[in-house]
């Protein structure tokens, strides 16, 4: 078993200090490497040590592999963890860190290059009997894209497949509107992912995303530690996120478990991933893809089962035989909620950077939050807009919803337009409050709002 002496982390804001963290109670030494406009970030004042690895520009830092990798070997650093985003599925990366004798904290090449292209995991999750929505494989060209979508059935939704966060996926209602969406699409996936290859699902309507986590080491032990509802989106980014899903039975979570348990187990796979559902309108769930690396709403998971997934992860990086209760499917302890907090126009999703001028978060019992900001820092345009993680824990999800509505209310940003109203607003709507929302319950909530603003106001009353 190898021993981690020093981790070099490959991210930035509040990832990189939820793995600093873990690594700090591990006794293991930290590397922050950060871009020039990081370089009063709290991930570099908290590391051991810190690199700056190029300009603001993620192509020219976060995404800079040789700058990343002459960091790990000027530091002495023993592994590399990448967090989430940025290279974190890049199999070149994984392999590229092997090469030069460093353990890439996630999945091997092989596994990730299996589990991450879409069309390879659609191919494993059939092999293992995972239900599937009706789809195709990659796409050569419109005319293909158009005859696959008639055999499937329109609507259907194009997909990136080397990719996801909604770049790449646009949806077709008619054969009109394939060839414009198929070339935006392709566009997207090329940029994003520098793969343009997509390809099709039959499209639901109004579904639910849920998704399930599994943990694996090199020993043959799996785990799935059940399930988070993430249907809570806007523009195929999730929001909110819970566990356990109110809309899955414990016979559904103990059957779709054993069949998730054989599918890792059998083609090799350690480290955390997450298998991503949809369920539709009749409660039918169909695998969607698999995240191979830890997921931003990870926190939920950790609430509701007590475990650090994060030092799990490092400790089967390491090759350590991890010992937890096999229990099938995983018993969880209370409820658990998390909204990401963005520096973002609350109804036009638009990016909000700039000083953060007060930063007073929520706290309290059951309360946590992970953050890489406080007051005087600045929120740079170059990346993602997520600047804060509030979750809550209480013993049933009545419980949370309260225990959340109280901490939003305690949450202070100043300086920058956030999103915390429209979570708000989110916690007060029947479908989330009964747990029947779907992945358009933002939309018709945002579209609701706007009609009620342009209502005339009514007359006022003649009763003083």
């Amino acid at each position: 078993m190898a021993v981690f002496k020093k981790i070099l982390i490959a991210n930035r804001g509040e990832i990189a200090l939820r793995v600093l963290r873990a690594c700090r109670e591990l006794d293991i030494k930290t590397v922050a490497v950060h871009s020039e406009v990081d370089a009063r970030a709290l991930h570099v004042r908290f590391a051991d040590e810190a690199v700056c690895i190029g300009p603001a520009a993620a192509s020219k830092s976060y995404l800079n592999i040789p700058a990343i990798i002459s960091a790990a070997e000027i530091t002495g650093a023993d592994a590399v963890h990448p967090g989430y985003g940025f290279l974190s599925e890049n199999a070149e990366f994984a392999r590229i860190c092997a090469k030069c004798g460093l353990t890439f904290i996630g999945p091997s090449p092989e596994a990730m290059r299996a589990w991450g292209d879409k069309v390879t995991a659609r191919t494993n999750a059939k092999r293992f009997g995972l239900p599937l929505l009706p789809g195709s494989e990659v796409l050569r060209d419109t005319a293909h894209a158009i005859d696959e979508a008639k055999r499937v059935g329109f609507p259907v939704i194009l997909k990136a497949s080397g990719g996801g966060g909604g770049r790449g996926m646009r949806v077709v209602r008619t054969e009109a509107e394939m060839e414009s969406n198929f070339t935006q699409a392709r566009r997207e996936a090329e940029s994003g992912f520098k793969n343009p290859d997509v390809f099709l699902e039959k499209f639901v309507e109004r579904p639910k995303h849920i998704e399930f986590q599994v943990l694996a080491d090199a020993h043959g032990g799996v785990w799935t530690l059940g399930e988070r509802e993430c249907s809570l989106q806007r523009r195929h980014q999730k929001i909110i996120e819970e566990a356990p899903s109110p809309a899955l039975s414990m016979e559904k979570r103990q059957e779709l478990g054993e069949v998730i348990r054989k599918a890792i187990r059998e083609t090799h796979y350690t480290s955390l991933g997450t298998l991503e559902f949809i369920m539709d309108e009749d409660k039918n769930l169909y695998f969607l893809e698999m995240n191979t690396r830890v997921q931003v709403e990870h926190p939920v998971t950790e609430m509701v089962t007590g475990l650090d997934l994060v030092a799990l992860q490092i400790r089967a990086a390491m090759g350590e035989k991890i010992e937890l209760p096999d229990t099938r499917p995983w018993s969880f302890r209370g409820h658990a909620i998390e909204c990401r907090i963005n520096a973002e126009d609350p109804t036009s999703f638009a990016p909000w950077p700039g000083l953060i001028t007060e930063y007073h978060p929520a706290g309290g019992a059951g309360v946590r939050v992970d953050s890489g900001v406080y007051g005087g820092w600045r929120v740079p345009a170059d990346y993602d807009s997520l600047i804060a993680k509030l979750i809550v824990h209480a013993p049933t999800r009545a419980e949370a919803i309260v225990r959340m509505k109280r901490a939003l209310s305690e949450f202070i940003v100043g300086g920058i337009r956030t999103n915390i109203s429209l979570h708000k607003l989110l916690l007060e709507d029947a479908e989330v409050v009964d747990g029947t929302m779907t992945t358009r319950t933002i939309e018709r909530l945002i579209r609701d709002n706007a009609e009620k603003a342009r209502l005339p106001s009514p007359p006022a009353s003649d009763n003083n």
